[in-house]
């Protein structure tokens, strides 16, 4: 099976590639800028990934970013995560950046966005991964502070395909950005959300009425309200589930508790991704691999949550088509070498 999911064609649409971080690269980081850090080495640092609630990780998280100051960090950190997706069959992937966590320390949003955005381009060309950014803003900060960083982003638009809402959930609804989502929209850019995570599943149906968003990411929540999810499989509202991460940060106790294929069933348009896969144990194969062993995972259930990850992307909707063909091909030809092994 994991040979299966391995090659499986695949996208990614919720990955942070500040939680890409792994320690081995925050200790190269950190040496180069002469940052120290509070742990000896890279396997002490990994051992303190252990957390009760999304603060405990955004507490660490932070921490890690620190290491990244200037342009060629980015470069560095995006290349390596487009590396893992080579391996991993990832043909796209839409990443968010949190442009906020940077120039809070005097980072300057181009250094930030010219790193980011050089390693996609090289991605695409020598990898064959293509890549999207969505400009992210944190939460937990005033509605003023994420206005401006919206008017900062404006002279960088045509690198940013959307703006997207994460960091803490509690406490921050999405009504608290809505005129920042209104002026985002109106410059162009797509829209996308936490929602649904530590969050009621209010914060969904908010998340749609109020931000206009076309994907709500995590959305675990919904089946809180028998309604929401009926409408989530009606009008095909994407989710982008994070399985490792849900259960890292326990809003499931245990994988088998988990309920992505129970939605996948129920027809929402349920999608596969790693969230802060550095911080969590795992990249995009980990946590199919992990709905496998959990939950009985099949290769159909499989292969409709890969073509998912296409149908609820960015990209073309030739684009689209190109890759679900390719992944029914796949499945097709995996299907048939079974067929003849049976014989």
């Amino acid at each position: 099976m994991i040979e299966f999911l391995k090659a499986l064609p695949k996208a990614e649409l919720h990955v942070h590639i500040e939680g890409t971080l792994e320690p081995e690269l925050m200790f190269k980081l950190a040496k180069r800028n002469h940052i120290s850090l509070p742990y000896e080495d890279a396997q002490a640092l990994r051992k303190a990934y252990q957390f009760d609630s999304l603060q405990s990780f955004l507490d660490l998280y932070y921490q890690g970013a620190a290491v990244l100051i200037k342009e060629q960090d980015f470069y560095d950190l995006t290349w390596a995560y487009l590396e893992r997706c080579a391996e991993q069959s990832i043909y796209h992937t839409e990443i968010f950046f949190d442009p906020q966590t940077h120039t809070q320390r005097g980072v300057s949003f181009g250094d930030v966005l010219s790193g980011i955005n050089r390693a996609i381009v090289d991605g695409q060309q020598q990898l064959g991964v293509s890549a999207l950014l969505i400009m992210c803003f944190l939460r937990h900060l005033s509605e003023q502070e994420a206005m401006d960083t919206l008017e900062e982003a404006m002279m960088y638009r045509h690198y940013i395909i959307g703006v997207g809402l994460d960091s803490s959930e509690k406490g921050h609804p999405p009504e608290k950005f809505q005129r920042v989502f209104e002026k985002a929209r109106a410059a162009g850019f797509v829209t996308v959300a936490h929602a649904g995570e530590e969050g009621p599943a209010q914060y969904i149906w908010d998340a749609m009425n109020l931000l206009g968003v076309k994907r709500v990411d995590h959305g675990v929540r919904c089946v809180e309200d028998p309604v929401l999810v009926e409408y989530l499989a009606t009008h095909k509202m994407p989710l982008t589930v994070c399985p490792l991460s849900n259960t890292k940060l326990k809003v499931f106790n245990t994988m088998a508790e988990h309920n992505i294929l129970q939605l996948l069933d129920k027809g929402v348009m349920v999608t596969v991704n790693s969230d802060d896969p550095a911080y969590f144990g795992g990249y995009l194969v980990e946590n199919y691999m992990s709905l496998y062993r959990h939950l009985a995972m099949t290769e159909q259930q499989a292969v409709q949550l890969a073509i998912n990850s296409f149908n609820a992307s960015f990209l073309s909707n030739s684009s689209k088509r190109q890759f679900i063909e390719r992944i029914k091909r796949y499945s097709q030809k995996k299907s048939n070498s079974d067929t003849k092994l049976s014989d």
